[in-house]
């Protein structure tokens, strides 16, 4: 992950670490992100993202509403599980809304949600939002409702609103309520030469 100049990598091992030692001095911190660099001086096999992460400050924030009525809800609720369902498991997956730690912000058509967003508490007072529209509703503005009662719900309690995004309809978003991208964050899964390393969960 890289935070403006600054970057920082996790590993799930000792042996991993040391590979990544080496890798890291040859790279700079913007190229920790870029998948053509890695994979010239790593055996990477898989590759999630690149994600870029955005950061709200109080006076940037752009509040959103719509002509609904923005509900509370908890996690878990079964109408969130059904939405999970008709955004299909790779959009659900991505937009993290299951693990969620604050209320869900909703949005309606009839008795059905269809859109919803929330956010988690991460350490150092962040707060993680989760953003998910149903197919067939998306574009329509409905996204950037209940993520700006998500955000508004985050600051209120003191925390520090961050967007992770992949997608561009979810950058567009971000920057619509006033988020700032500042960084950007890479995932990858190395080949054959340190599998045996990657059955521990060692953090360095």
């Amino acid at each position: 992950m890289v935070l403006g100049v600054a970057g920082i990598v996790t590993v799930p091992s000792v042996q991993v670490a040391k590979l990544m030692a080496g890798a890291s001095m040859k790279l700079s911190a913007e190229e920790l992100v870029d998948e053509d660099r890695l994979r010239e001086v790593l055996p990477v096999l898989d590759v999630l993202g690149p994600a870029s992460l955005f950061y709200l400050d109080r006076a940037g924030f752009l509040p959103a509403r719509g002509a609904a009525a923005v509900e509370t809800v908890v996690c878990g609720d079964d109408e969130l599980a059904v939405l999970l369902v008709r955004a299909g498991e790779e959009d659900a997956g991505e937009a993290g809304l299951e693990d969620i730690t604050s209320p869900a912000f909703v949005l309606r058509e009839g008795d059905d949600v269809v859109a919803a967003a929330g956010y988690q508490v991460w350490p150092q007072s962040v707060a993680h939002l989760s953003v998910l529209v149903a197919p067939g509703h998306r574009g329509r503005g409905l996204a950037r409702v209940v993520a700006s009662a998500a955000v508004a719900h985050a600051r209120d309690a003191g925390l520090l609103p961050q967007w992770r995004a992949r997608p561009h309809p979810s950058r567009r978003v971000a920057l619509a309520l006033g988020f700032r991208e500042l960084g950007s964050q890479l995932s990858v899964r190395l080949g054959d030469a340190v599998a045996p390393a990657l059955a521990g969960e060692t953090a360095v």
